[in-house]
C-alpha cells in the first residue's frame, strides 16, 4: 500500500466503511461520530495515506487559503506582524495569499476580488482604507488589526494603556516638553487612543505639550522627509529645552533617532525617546530604543485563533453565525531601553 498512491477505495475496504462515509470524513468531519473519525484517522495512518490537495479542493471546494491585505512593509510592525501571521501555518495548516495595499481603496478592492476569486476561507486585514462594514458584506470570516472593527472580529492592543506607559515615562525622565507625533488617526481606530491616553496623562500632571499630527506619505523616503521637517521645528521651537518624543510606532522613532544622532553624533541629554510596536528595529537600533511592545507574536496568534474559529464553524452541518463580532484586546508591555533614563 505504502508504495503506490491510496484511493478512498483503499480506505474503505481497509476500514469496512462506504466510500461515501470516507468522503464525508475529508469533507464534512463533523457530520461522523469521534469513534468513526478515529478509525478513519488510524487507518490512514497505517495506510501512510498522503492526501491529493487539488482533488480535495475540487471536491469540497475549500483551499485552505487566508487572504491577507497589508498596508505595506517598509514599516517594521508591518513586517514582523506578517511574519508571525505566516509562520501560523505549522499549528493551523492555512496558506496565505498576501496583498500590499499602499493605502489605494481601489487597489485593495481589486485584490479582494482576486482573493475571493482563489476561493479563500478567512480574510485577515490590516490596512485601513476599506470600512470594516464593507469587509462583512463579503460574507466571509474577517479578522482585523489595528484598525476600525465595528462590523468584523478583531485584536488590537490595548492603545490606551500603552500611552499612558509611554507618556508617564517621559514625564519621570523630567522633560520640559512632552511631543507626541503621529498621523491624523480616526477617532474609530485603536490607534487613536494613543493619542488620547498621551493628552489624558499631559493633562493630569500639568504637563506642557505638543501633538503634532501630519500626513507621512506613502514611502519610507516621504516618511523620513516628513519627520526630518519636524524634527527641524521641534529644533528651532526648543532649542534649550528638554524633550520627551513619543513616536507613533517604532520605525518613527529609529528615524527620529538617526536625525538626532546624525546632527549631535550622540543622544544628547535634551532630547529622550519612546515607540510604539517593539518591532526588531527598537532593539537593533544604534541605540536601544525605550518602547510600549504590542505582543505582536501574542496578536498574530489570537488573529488566526478567532479566524480558524470562524472558518470551522462555517464547515459544520449547522453552522451557527456569530451574534455580534468578537473584539479582544491584547494588553501591552513597557520596554525601557537607552533612549530614555
Amino acid at each position: 500500500m505504502a508504495k503506490k498512491n491510496v484511493t478512498f477505495d483503499d480506505i474503505a475496504k481497509y476500514t469496512n466503511f462506504s466510500k461515501t462515509t470516507i468522503s464525508r470524513y475529508f469533507n464534512n468531519p463533523d457530520s461522523l461520530t469521534l469513534e468513526n473519525q478515529e478509525i478513519i484517522a488510524k487507518a490512514l495512518e497505517e495506510l501512510n495515506y498522503k492526501e491529493n490537495k487539488v482533488a480535495r479542493i475540487l471536491a469540497n471546494g475549500k483551499t485552505e487559503f487566508v487572504g491577507i491585505i497589508i498596508p505595506n512593509l517598509f514599516m517594521h510592525y508591518y513586517a514582523h506582524m506578517l511574519n508571525e501571521i505566516l509562520t501560523s501555518y505549522e499549528k493551523f495548516g492555512y496558506k496565505f495569499l498576501v496583498f500590499v495595499g499602499n493605502e489605494n481603496p481601489q487597489t485593495e478592492q481589486q485584490y479582494i476580488q482576486e482573493l475571493l476569486a482563489y476561493k479563500i476561507e478567512g480574510l485577515i486585514v490590516l490596512s485601513h482604507t476599506i470600512p470594516s462594514k464593507e469587509l462583512a458584506s463579503y460574507n466571509l470570516p474577517v479578522v482585523t488589526i489595528e484598525r476600525e472593527d465595528e462590523y468584523t472580529c478583531s485584536v488590537n492592543t490595548d492603545n490606551y494603556m500603552g500611552a499612558v506607559q509611554a507618556t508617564s515615562l517621559l514625564y519621570k525622565n523630567n522633560c520640559d516638553i512632552l511631543v507626541h507625533i503621529n498621523a491624523h488617526v480616526s477617532k474609530k481606530t485603536p490607534g487613536y487612543q494613543r493619542i488620547q491616553g498621551f493628552l489624558d496623562i499631559c493633562t493630569e500632571y500639568h504637563q506642557a505639550y505638543e501633538l503634532i499630527q501630519t500626513d507621512f506619505g506613502k514611502t519610507h523616503e516621504d516618511n523620513v522627509k516628513h519627520i526630518a521637517a519636524i524634527f527641524d521645528e521641534l529644533e528651532a521651537k526648543y532649542p534649550n529645552k528638554k524633550k520627551g518624543i513619543f513616536m507613533s510606532n517604532d520605525t518613527h522613532a529609529n528615524i527620529i533617532l538617526n536625525l538626532i544622532i546624525r546632527k549631535y553624533g550622540r543622544l544628547p541629554d535634551n532630547y529622550r525617546i519612546i515607540g510604539f510596536d517593539d518591532s526588531p528595529i527598537a532593539s537593533e537600533a544604534v541605540i536601544p530604543i525605550s518602547t510600549v511592545g504590542q505582543q505582536i507574536d501574542k496578536i498574530a496568534s489570537q488573529a488566526m485563533e478567532l479566524l480558524v474559529t470562524q472558518m470551522n464553524e462555517r464547515k459544520k452541518r449547522k453552522p451557527v453565525p456569530l451574534d455580534q463580532p468578537i473584539h479582544q484586546v491584547i494588553t501591552p508591555v513597557l520596554m525601557r531601553r537607552e533612549t530614555t533614563d
